[in-house]
């Protein structure tokens, strides 16, 4: 089944297939294209897929070289600016092949089929593009957003649970930033979903990419209310940073910053303290460790003071008040010692 919605971002078009394959009849394939896979996701190319760039797995592919390889492939064909890049791999050749679409003839046409569900809940859509340089992440990029996004949950039976449960935080986030069913529905149809049911997903996954839409498209360029998304994430990037990247799990990170948000929020006499123990339940029912340690709480909050998004000399924090009633604010060092005492080692 094909479950589709329109983006007023630049009219992205999203659709969801229940089936066990890509199809190249779903893309309607009328324009020239160039594939972007990697060593992993190539297996899933259809036939006809040519010419593919096969980029290499991991981090260190978001780089010139593989911009410049999809570059040549392009030239080729020819492509021309109506024609298409398509990507079909995780957030790594999402990033670099939209990078390279949004630089070939100053933008290209550019379709996404994401691998992962992190990349499918995250990466994909938004339009931020973006490779890396030294050891800056993400360093060189653009905003660019794809015509279209093809969601094919079968994808995900071959994920490691660990990454799975990664991308899945991200959709439970999007069910706390809306007071909508999906809150409700993810709770009632766990089990469903932690067995990846390809229908209940194709269902799901939609309508979290859904929350995420409406609130890009309110600020695509994030200068306002996209912030939002952030929930979790500066108290989750800050142990991820702490521990070294790649240790922990990006989402299993965000899970516990949005437990450590909660507890924020309820000790600024923000949050509803219900709220926040139903928040917690939440996540911990889908397995989520909520109690990582902090090893060494002083380099902690050093991190913390130097967030990328940090302005105006503070660090804005995304807490709720309640599902679908978030905010940003500062908070003072005293609130996040007491906060975060509980779980440091030192």
């Amino acid at each position: 089944m094909d479950r589709s919605f329109t983006l007023g971002l630049r009219g992205t078009r999203v659709r969801s297939f229940d089936s066990g394959c890509i199809n190249p009849e779903d893309l309607s394939l009328s324009r020239a294209a160039v594939w972007v896979c990697d060593e992993a996701t190539r297996q899933f190319l259809p036939s006809g897929a040519d010419p593919a760039v096969v980029l290499s797995r991991g981090e260190s592919a978001k780089n010139w070289d593989s911009v410049l390889k999809i570059i040549d492939a392009a030239l080729s064909v020819p492509l021309g600016r109506d024609d298409l890049v398509i990507a079909l791999g995780g957030g790594v050749v999402c990033d670099t092949a939209a990078f390279a679409a949004s630089v070939y003839m100053r933008g290209c046409g550019l379709v996404l089929i994401p691998s992962t569900l992190l990349s499918m809940i995250d990466a994909s859509l938004g339009g931020k593009t973006g490779i890396d340089h030294g050891s800056y992440k993400n360093i060189i990029g653009s905003f660019y957003p794809a015509g279209e996004i093809l969601i094919y949950p079968f994808l995900l039976k071959s994920l490691p649970e660990a990454e799975y449960l990664s991308g899945l935080a991200e959709v439970l986030k999007h069910a706390l930033l809306e007071e909508s069913s999906l809150f409700a529905d993810l709770s009632s149809l766990r089990k469903d979903v932690l067995e990846r049911d390809v229908r209940v997903l194709n269902d799901l996954i939609p309508r979290s990419l859904a929350v995420k839409g409406r609130i890009v498209e309110a600020d695509p360029t994030e200068e306002g209310i996209r912030a939002q998304l952030n929930l979790g994430h500066t108290f989750g990037h800050a142990l991820e940073s702490l521990l070294g990247l790649g240790v922990l799990p990006h989402g299993l990170a965000v899970a516990w910053g949005i437990a450590r948000a909660m507890e924020a929020g309820v000790s600024l006499g923000a949050t509803d303290p219900a709220y926040a123990a139903e928040v917690k339940d939440f996540f911990e029912a889908y397995g989520y460790n909520l109690g990582y340690r902090i090893p060494d709480l002083g380099t902690y909050l050093d991190i913390l003071e130097r967030d990328k998004k940090r302005k105006n000399g503070e660090v804005n924090f995304v807490l709720q008040r309640r599902r679908g009633d978030t905010f940003l604010t500062p908070l003072s060092e005293e609130l996040l010692k007491k906060v975060l005492t509980p779980f440091s080692d030192v």
